[in-house]
């Protein structure tokens, strides 16, 4: 029989989905479709964007949960994802930087994906899972060789330029009237769903990883077509948060790599980078659709959890800043949305949650014991949306944002229902350098740094007790 066919999926991660009944037959175990996308903050139609069209993520929302307040614990893509797949805090794996390996420091860790493999899943990534530099794929979470899931953003192009050597970076953008398979998340999609087709008896864990929006936004010519670049809503102001500490912000790196210099640029060049992300993520959203359409022909949309997930969020010139690497609400922010059979459908939770309460919460969707975590299972979030699970979020980043050796200061930054608060500590001496505290009720935005007024004195020393208890 073939090795994959119509049996019980159940989990898919997408950057998003989540919760399943356990109330199957315990002989009938459900499977596990594991989605992500990378470098996607919030700008979704489902989370209120009202430019950016995702309609496939958007029906997905509508069949399951959507989390409006979910957190990555690290806005860069080795400590998010590896934080996420171990269930384990940055600091307790020690991965700060787009190199380090977590085996390193906790070899005894098990992943989400391992935990399913212990338990006689059989468990595979196609895409960007574990971080995709150097040997970081972790070969004892899945039962076969990862595809499509290594290699840099730069090799992606696809038009060539004579003379220029494989993975140069030449621009941050690329429009080519051009199949979707051309680019590497379309070779992904259909990778994937050839998988689904021929899923046989034994139980999967199918782990999905888009690359897409990440740097350089490419895209077929298609997905482009669908913005009016002139339409575009973007931000009244590209300014830093007043009273903001210098070392809260950084500069832009990762943009400038690509050619752009972040700090001058113009109107349009400010829209087409926005264009550029927009269209990468329609396009990613169409590889969505993909899946969810092969599910829905081979019968698996009836035993499938669906997760979707991004690994952190994204700055498009807001506080002055592109891309990633603070603690600010736009990188630490991301879309999470789970759709799971026996749930209710069309929710959306206000709940305070973590990427690293995915790895209780799919144990506990499948019936499973729940490995070593520091996350919170969501269960009884997807059954009742007005739950809670915890009282705040926490994210991290250091500084430098990409250093050598090791860190000189570390920001950890705590979100509650209203308010965000970060220290950034010395990390040697651990002493409290500079602070930050911005009131959503007042300031969504996060360009008012109110650590100084009056207002907020009693409420700083409790906020600075709960985190400094969080992170011991």
């Amino acid at each position: 029989m073939s090795r994959f066919n119509a049996r019980p999926l159940l989990f898919i991660f997408l950057l998003g989905w989540g919760g399943l009944n356990c109330s199957a037959d315990a002989e009938e175990k459900l499977n596990v479709l594991f989605v992500a996308a990378d470098d996607l903050n919030c700008s979704l139609g489902c989370y209120g964007n009202e430019d950016v069209q995702t309609p496939n993520l958007d029906r997905l929302a509508k069949q399951g949960t959507l989390f409006n307040k979910a957190y990555c614990q690290q806005a860069v893509c080795n400590p998010s994802r590896a934080s996420l797949l171990t269930g384990l805090r940055p600091d307790k794996i020690r991965v700060w930087d787009l190199r380090a390996d977590f085996r390193d420091a906790v070899p005894e860790a098990v992943t989400l994906p391992q935990h399913f493999k212990r338990h006689g899943y059989y468990t595979r990534c196609i895409g960007k899972m574990f971080h995709n530099m150097g040997n970081l794929d972790d070969e004892p979470s899945w039962s076969v060789p990862s595809m499509l899931n290594a290699g840099r953003h730069s090799d992606t192009y696809a038009l060539t330029k004579p003379g220029l050597k494989p993975g140069t970076k030449r621009g941050a953008f690329e429009r080519a009237d051009l199949p979707d398979e051309t680019y590497r998340d379309g070779k992904i999609a259909d990778l994937a769903c050839d998988q689904l087709r021929e899923i046989g008896d034994q139980p999967f864990f199918l782990a999905v990883g888009f690359w897409r929006p990440h740097l350089p936004f490419l895209a077929p010519k298609k997905y482009w077509d669908l913005y009016e670049r002139d339409d575009l809503q973007l931000p009244d102001q590209f300014a830093s948060p007043a009273s903001v500490p210098e070392i809260a912000l950084h500069d832009s790196r990762e943009l400038k790599s690509y050619g752009p210099d972040p700090q001058n640029l113009s109107e349009a060049e400010r829209r087409e980078l926005w264009h550029g992300y927009y269209a990468s993520i329609s396009y990613m959203d169409a590889q969505v659709g993909k899946l969810l359409e092969t599910l829905k022909e081979t019968g698996l949309d009836k035993t499938t959890v669906v997760v979707f997930w991004s690994d952190h969020g994204f700055h498009l010139g807001q506080h002055s800043l592109w891309c990633k690497t603070s603690c600010f609400e736009l990188d630490a922010r991301v879309p999470l949305i789970i759709s799971a059979p026996g749930f209710k459908k069309g929710q959306v939770s206000d709940a305070l949650v973590e990427l690293v309460d995915l790895s209780p919460t799919l144990a506990d969707l499948c019936g499973l014991a729940s490995p070593e975590s520091d996350g919170k299972s969501l269960t009884s979030i997807l059954q009742d949306q007005s739950a809670k699970v915890k009282d705040y979020a926490i994210t991290q980043h250091p500084r430098p944002a990409y250093y050598k050796g090791k860190p000189e200061v570390m920001g950890y930054s705590m979100r509650t229902e209203n308010l965000r608060y970060t220290e950034w500590r010395n990390w040697e001496t651990g002493d409290v350098i500079a602070k930050e505290l911005y009131d959503h009720r007042r300031d969504p935005q996060e360009m008012h740094n109110v650590v100084a007024s009056d207002r907020y004195q009693a409420q700083l020393e409790e906020l600075s007790q709960m985190l400094s208890s969080a992170i011991k």
